[in-house]
């Protein structure tokens, strides 16, 4: 091999392995991400951020909107649990960069689950900070949860197989007493 393509190569490898090491990994509280302005806010425009997560035990979904309906088995599952609100705590940010959809049919849309989700925090997030910034899957639908002082406690990128969801409802259930 010669000295070009090996370098090649290697930067390549390099990138990579930034990539596979990159993000949030279990039992780890997140890089504190800030959404605002240009970058995304609450869906009544208001800023958000990742300190939010603290405090009580927190369940985020990371949602591109064309996969909107993915993991709504998993959002029935913790509505349907009824949990105390001092205790827990849902948000649903949207990964508005990973459709083509205009931002304000999103919107539109975002108010419709609001009525539904009523507890749930929707927050728009314009740049896919959540991809950089903790390595969450793009153009996918991803499901997090979090203890009281923000810690990672489980993850999943995709479609929630009915004994995740079980995992996720026992995780939550685990550490509302905490």
């Amino acid at each position: 091999m010669n000295m070009k393509k090996t370098s090649t190569l290697c930067g390549f490898l390099g990138l990579a392995a930034c990539y596979a090491w990159a993000g949030v990994s279990l039992n780890e509280i997140p890089e504190k991400v800030v959404l605002t302005n240009d970058l995304g806010s609450r869906i009544d425009g208001a800023a958000w951020s990742s300190e939010e997560l603290k405090g009580k035990v927190s369940v985020l979904f990371y949602v591109d909107p064309d996969l909107k309906d993915l993991n709504n088995d998993a959002s029935e599952a913790l509505k349907s649990k009824e949990y105390p609100p001092e205790k827990f705590q849902s948000f649903a940010v949207i990964n508005m960069a990973a459709t083509w959809l205009p931002n304000f049919a999103i919107s539109s849309a975002l108010k419709d689950k609001q009525k539904r989700y009523p507890t749930t925090i929707y927050v728009r997030d314009y740049n896919k900070v959540l991809v950089q910034k903790w390595g969450l899957a793009d153009d996918n639908s991803v499901v997090l949860a979090f203890d009281k002082e923000g810690r990672l406690l489980f993850r999943k990128d995709g479609k929630l197989t009915p004994e995740e969801t079980e995992t996720l409802l026992a995780t939550v259930e685990r550490n509302l007493n905490k």
